[in-house]
């Protein structure tokens, strides 16, 4: 079957061109084909199950500093679409959205399933075609045409849109054709780490900077501890601008948290023998003078040898040293990853050296274009990874149409 568009993968950039081809020009001829039974599957998990549409930043060039990887090639396409444009399409779709407190945007009904009903009604509407069961077996580039071999049957297109996400076998296919393909390595992960500090400590989060010494990486933020080692905004995006680094690494290097931040050693030795001075005959462990969780300072005071029998006025300079260290330079050491509950996301994919970002397309091959996690471009967590999807989405789809 022939068609003017074909679009490869049934997820965000994939729904996200359709509608906008469909609707810049409702004469092509236009399909989506996905491999798995169903569409949007990583739209219905993302978020919790809330789906974080974008982030509530809405100048691109500071949008752009939140890509490790794509941060230089998204700042033209941010000025083309951004962030407000997302608000914009949903909203003029029926679907607001809301800004949360640390920046991210939701749909006010704080349910994925609001955003996959848009993409499926707007589809329906426009006459998009969406084909299930259909996975790319091999792809071949003819005189005029893309010829898509697939397990639901052949298919011939003049344009070609790869929104395929992190897909491996997709990823050699194009190897095979002689587009440059970019290792992948897993972004956006959890620390494990046993230590006894913060065994049993699960559920408890706090602001703190978190150090990667070996990778020369810091970062500033909400720490949690779970049942595994640590998580949070701060060890994310550790995850994200380390991908690499971590991952040659073997997931095994120490970190060192500053439960205290800014504070340093010096500085918490001033507050240490503060305490000291004011409460000499009170027990430290029963202190509420130092923001840290109650249990964790616990912990901490017991790492820097500190007894329950202990007052204040007992500990030796030493020791208050030691619990400044505990306190503001706390090492652990990382033995292994955890994905970020259902939202793997990989550092790597089609060479970014390869595509064109004024259209989307690859320089090799006229007619093919990339959007999404098919591209080695990831973010930070936070509905940046989204927002990569619609500016590509857009852009290429636009290109297209133009180009037809």
């Amino acid at each position: 079957m022939t068609y003017d568009v074909i679009i490869t993968g049934g997820g965000a950039a994939g729904f996200f061109a359709a509608i906008q081809i469909a609707q810049q020009d409702p004469s092509l001829h236009l399909v989506i084909l996905e491999k798995g039974k169903d569409v949007l599957n990583k739209v219905r998990i993302s978020g919790g199950g809330r789906c974080n549409v974008t982030h509530a930043e809405f100048i691109p060039n500071e949008l752009a500093r939140n890509y490790p990887r794509g941060e230089k090639e998204l700042r033209g396409p941010f000025h083309t679409f951004c962030s407000g444009d997302t608000v914009d399409f949903f909203e003029k779709r029926g679907v607001p959205l809301k800004v949360e407190d640390d920046g991210r945007m939701f749909p006010v009904t704080d349910s994925s399933e609001t955003i996959i009903d848009c993409f499926r009604e707007e589809c329906k509407r426009l006459g998009v075609e969406v084909l299930t069961n259909h996975g790319v077996k091999q792809l071949l580039r003819l005189e005029k045409y893309w010829e898509l071999d697939t397990t639901g049957g052949t298919f011939r297109t003049r344009k070609l849109l790869m929104a395929t996400g992190s897909s491996p076998k997709v990823w050699r296919m194009l190897s095979n054709m002689g587009i440059q393909i970019v290792e992948p390595v897993p972004s956006l992960f959890t620390f494990n780490i046993k230590d006894d500090r913060i065994k049993g400590l699960q559920g408890l989060s706090c602001d703190a900077q978190v150090q990667i010494p070996e990778a020369g990486l810091e970062a500033e933020g909400p720490v949690l501890i779970t049942h595994w080692g640590l998580s949070g905004p701060a060890v994310l995006r550790l995850s994200a601008w380390g991908a690499r680094d971590l991952h040659r690494a073997n997931y095994q290097f120490p970190v060192v948290v500053n439960w205290m931040y800014p504070e340093t050693v010096d500085t918490c030795m001033e507050l240490l023998l503060e305490a000291v001075e004011m409460h000499p005959k009170r027990s430290p462990m029963a202190s509420k003078d130092f923001d840290v969780p109650k249990r964790l300072w616990q912990s901490l005071l017991e790492a820097a040898g500190v007894t329950q029998q202990e007052n204040w006025a007992d500990l030796s300079r030493s020791k208050l040293r030691e619990i400044a260290i505990q306190l503001t330079q706390c090492q652990l050491l990382v033995n292994g990853k955890s994905t970020f509950k259902e939202e793997f996301v990989t550092a790597g994919g089609v060479d970014l050296k390869e595509v064109n970002f004024k259209t989307f397309e690859c320089k090799k091959y006229p007619g093919l274009f990339f959007a999404g996690e098919i591209l080695n471009i990831d973010a930070i967590t936070g509905g940046f990874n989204f927002q990569n999807a619609w500016t590509g989405a857009y852009i290429a789809a636009k290109a297209i149409v133009e180009g037809t």
